[in-house]
């Protein structure tokens, strides 16, 4: 085997929450492109099913769409099991849904904070937990937390995402102690400003454009594209070798 075969994904049936726009989809198709089927959710199964038709018509694999909302127990397990009667197993499961709500912490109210850590971190352990029974069974997986920079570093007006993501990589390093003799590793990538949708109001915003440039060495955002590598990398067995990690896609931010 080369070491380019490592990364290829043939056989292999992915399920990405929060798969129909954004980086989601991006990782979602990067999965793909490298062999792979794959499941997307997102809350609305219009969307998702749009973006699985628009994945599949590009890449030739299997493709499926499913509505599921992440932080309700019942959802989860039945799309869990729907993907699995429809596809015929999970080997790789991406935790990208989620929220930002940002502003001062006298000016949010508990419910949003609440909303906040029930998409972010609930919706995690609660997919993982889904999942868990088919990834032990088969004695491999690989699981990849979306976290953020913000899981190690902070920002004024982030205190609902901020502590979220800094749970989803500790969620990430217990999960990956739990789960190594099953085989299956579990990692987190923390990505720094991209240009999606949730950062248009920053991005739109040329002053706070210039203020998340200024902190980054390589002076731009990352493009969608760029979050594929790492993706295809953690999914991989290229990566057999690594487990518990949070790896920065970030331009450099964190290097300071």
């Amino acid at each position: 085997m080369t070491i380019l075969d490592r990364f290829r994904l043939d056989g292999r049936t992915a399920l990405v929450t929060g798969g129909n726009r954004g980086l989601g989809k991006m990782m979602a198709q990067s999965l793909a492109e490298a062999g792979a089927n794959v499941a997307l959710t997102s809350r609305n199964a219009q969307l998702a099913e749009a973006a699985a038709a628009e994945i599949a018509a590009a890449t030739g694999r299997q493709v499926r769409g499913y509505g599921c909302e992440v932080t309700q127990p019942e959802q989860v397990n039945a799309c869990v099991e729907q993907v699995v009667a429809d596809l015929g197993r999970i080997d790789i499961l991406v935790n990208n849904a989620g929220i930002n709500i940002r502003g001062p912490i006298d000016e949010l109210s508990l419910e949003q904070f609440r909303q906040v850590q029930e998409t972010n971190v609930t919706g995690v352990w609660l997919m993982c937990r889904a999942v868990a029974p088919y990834l032990k069974a088969q004695r491999y997986g690989r699981v990849i937390n979306v976290g953020s920079t913000l899981s190690i570093i902070a920002l004024a007006d982030r205190t609902p995402y901020a502590s979220s993501k800094g749970a989803v990589l500790q969620l990430t390093r217990a999960l990956a102690l739990e789960w190594a003799p099953y085989g299956i590793t579990v990692n987190a990538m923390l990505p720094g400003p991209f240009a999606t949708e949730m950062n248009l109001s920053l991005m739109n915003d040329p002053e706070q454009y210039k203020t998340f440039v200024a902190r980054i060495p390589l002076g731009r955002w990352g493009e969608l594209e760029e979050i594929g590598g790492l993706t295809v990398f953690l999914a991989s067995d290229a990566s057999s070798f690594v487990t518990g990690a949070g790896i920065t896609i970030d331009g450099g931010w964190t290097a300071h």
